[in-house]
This record gives C-alpha cells, sequence and structure tokens, in this order.
C-alpha cells in the first residue's frame, strides 16, 4: 500500500491502523515520523501484514488548530502487488502440535497477551518473564508464528502471545504470573515534571540487563505527546500506556521518536526497557504540546 498526502498546511499528517484498530490505537505508521515505510513526511510505502480494512486517519498538530487554521488536502491511495498465502491451522514445531506447555522467555517488560492473533489485538494481561502457559495451538499471521495460551495460575488469562518468546515449559506453576494492562510494570517510576514556561524536558538515565523503568506524565486529552528516547547501546526499547493502562503504542525500538494526539486525560506513562545484555545509558526526550 502507498499513501501520499498534499495539504495546502504543513501541520497536518496522517496515520494508519491496521485491520481491527483505529485512532486511539497504536497506529503501524506516523506521516510525521518518517522510517522503514515512511521514506518522506507524509508518504507510506510498505507491504500489509495481514488482510482487513486498513484506516488512515488524517489530523493536523494542535498548535495550528488553536489558530484556527484551515488545511485542504488530496490524500491518494494505492494498493498493488498479489495477496500472500493464507495458512490457517497450522501449529508450532512441523505445524504438528507442539509442546503441552510454554514458558515466557523475555530480557525484561513482559510479554503482552492479546485478544486475537495480531500486534493490533486488544492486550488481555501482560506475562511476567518465565510465566507457565498452556498450548492451545499456534498459527501463522502477520509474518510470525502466534499461539493461544491459558494462565495456569490465578487470576486465569487466555489469550494470544507472539511465538517468539515461547519456550517449552513444565507446567508448574511458580512465582510470575500475569499482570493486566491497568498495572504498568516497572523496575522504578519517576513522575516528570516540566520547568516554568516549559513544556519539555529531558532526563538522563541508565538502566541494567533486564531492567525497566516507567516515566509517568500528566497530560490531557486532544494535547500531543512527543518521545524519544536517544540510547547509548543496542536493544533498548519503549512503550507508551494511556491512563487506563490500555497501549498508547505498543513496544518499539529506540531509534523511533514518537508524535502523535492524545485520546485520554490523567497521567501517561512511558516505560524505557534494557533489553541488551549490558549496562546501558540514555536520555529520555518528552514534550507535551
Amino acid at each position: 500500500m502507498t499513501i501520499s498526502l498534499a495539504p495546502s498546511n504543513l501541520a497536518t499528517y496522517f496515520n494508519v491502523y491496521a485491520p481491527g484498530s483505529g485512532p486511539g490505537d497504536q497506529a503501524i505508521a506516523n506521516s510525521g515520523l518518517t522510517g522503514a515505510n515512511v521514506p518522506d513526511l507524509n508518504r507510506f510505502d510498505g507491504m500489509l501484514e495481514t488482510s482487513g480494512e486498513y484506516t488512515i486517519s488524517v489530523y493536523m498538530m494542535r498548535s495550528a488548530a488553536r489558530r484556527n487554521e484551515v488545511s485542504d488536502y488530496t490524500l491518494d491511495v494505492a494498493i498493488t502487488g498479489e495477496t500472500g498465502p493464507v495458512v490457517t491451522g497450522d501449529y508450532a514445531d512441523g505445524l504438528q502440535g507442539g509442546p503441552d506447555y510454554y514458558a515466557v522467555q523475555t530480557t525484561g517488560g513482559g510479554l503482552n497477551l492479546r485478544a486475537g492473533p495480531s500486534a493490533g489485538a486488544g492486550l488481555v494481561a501482560k506475562l511476567a518473564n518465565g510465566t507457565q502457559l498452556r498450548n492451545l495451538g499456534c498459527r501463522m499471521t502477520e509474518g510470525r508464528r502466534w499461539c493461544r495460551v491459558a494462565t495456569l495460575a490465578d487470576p486465569g488469562y487466555e489469550g494470544w502471545a507472539a511465538g517468539d518468546f515461547l519456550v517449552e515449559g513444565t507446567g508448574q506453576v511458580s512465582a510470575p504470573s500475569a499482570f493486566t494492562a491497568g498495572e504498568v510494570g516497572g523496575t522504578s517510576r519517576e513522575r516528570v515534571s516540566f520547568a516554568p514556561g516549559s513544556s519539555g524536558a529531558e532526563i538522563q538515565g541508565s538502566l541494567a540487563p533486564g531492567e525497566s523503568r516507567s516515566y509517568v506524565i500528566g497530560a490531557g486529552e486532544g494535547q500531543f505527546l512527543y518521545a524519544r528516547v536517544a540510547a547509548f547501546g543496542p536493544d533498548m526499547y519503549y512503550q507508551i500506556f494511556n491512563p487506563d493502562g490500555s497501549f498508547l503504542l505498543d513496544q518499539m525500538t529506540a531509534a523511533q521518536e514518537y508524535r502523535g494526539q492524545l485520546w485520554q486525560s490523567g497521567d501517561h506513562v512511558v516505560e524505557v526497557i534494557n533489553r541488551g545484555s549490558a549496562e546501558t545509558s540514555y536520555s529520555f526526550i518528552v514534550g507535551i504540546e
């Protein structure tokens, strides 16, 4: 799919949402941030990982809207190429069955348990490293293996988890378990405050392997959040939670910036995660507009 936006007002951009998601959910691309699928501002060019109805949301930056500015635009969308093979009913380990139990194996931050086999599906819970899960069958979708699993410990959760982070388990319940989206994790938490007259801040930090730190930022519905993690080493990630604990942005690498409009008022949380094998220093840059 290729998308190009030609606005009369340069403060106009668009977000692209995967099937089953829309404004307020994680976008697969923001035309205001260049990257793998956004070679230039206001241009998207990428291969679609799943079939369904995609949503394109065109928006104007809040600063321009406050000045009552108007933007006339032309949006060009094209779909080309053949659809990929549709695989259903397949399973892990040679497409046959797989182990009776899985265990979560991550280096930090927990594993997302989702309502469907898609990175865009709703979040059911987060699974701590080592959580034992019953294997209910796996399938290939969005170019990766997704497994339907159920937790063994109370409270019980059932959903889909990315097979990349699952290894054969023992079926023996141990201390690590699941926590709901509202129980945002983090080895430590820090509230961000801005200097008088400023709408942004830069914070220096360092994380040991597997450690994470959550930054709490108060903001209102309709405002725009900018977040960036300038890491001095590899394997640094971050994710953003809405005040109700749902995902505003699922986990992404520190190499990518985030800028997007907020749809809830209250404390938003940016969790920075070190998934590497060495202690890593970083700068966390955040702004509210």
